[in-house]
């Protein structure tokens, strides 16, 4: 095991049903959430209109899209701005806790693609498993 990853065991508290790790793990329950998030920031500056973040994210459903950016909303990771034109214009601009929410995320997305070979095996692994 690397040095970087040896550390000291992770004290009781750490394990509580409101500990850290768990909270952050409550974002990412939505794996729309963390794209959302990193594709507000890596492709749009962060702030972009719905249509924008819709085809930006291929799989995406808009009742998907809408439901969790009113969760992210709801949450202070993105602020929803519409202007009074017609028809009625709507932007989401991340917020500074958003941003805040990109930088881990940006990494683990480096991560993935860096480290592609591992993913591709380990998917393969999985769709053996439940094949058998």
């Amino acid at each position: 095991m690397p040095d970087s990853m040896m550390t000291a065991p992770p004290a009781d508290d750490d394990w509580r049903e409101d500990c850290a790790p768990r909270r952050v793990l409550e974002i990412f329950a939505s794996k729309w959430t963390s794209m959302i998030l990193h594709a507000l920031e890596a492709r749009h500056g962060g702030t972009a209109r719905t249509g924008v973040l819709l085809r930006s994210l291929p799989g995406i459903s808009k009742k998907m899209l809408t439901q969790t950016l009113r969760d992210m909303e709801a949450s202070g990771l993105v602020q929803r701005r519409v202007y009074g034109t017609v028809p009625p214009a709507v932007d989401y601009t991340l917020t500074p806790l958003g941003y805040r929410f990109v930088e881990p995320i940006a990494l683990l997305y480096a991560w993935g693609r860096q480290n592609a070979d591992a993913l591709d095996a380990f998917t393969a692994q999985r769709q053996r498993a439940d094949a058998a």
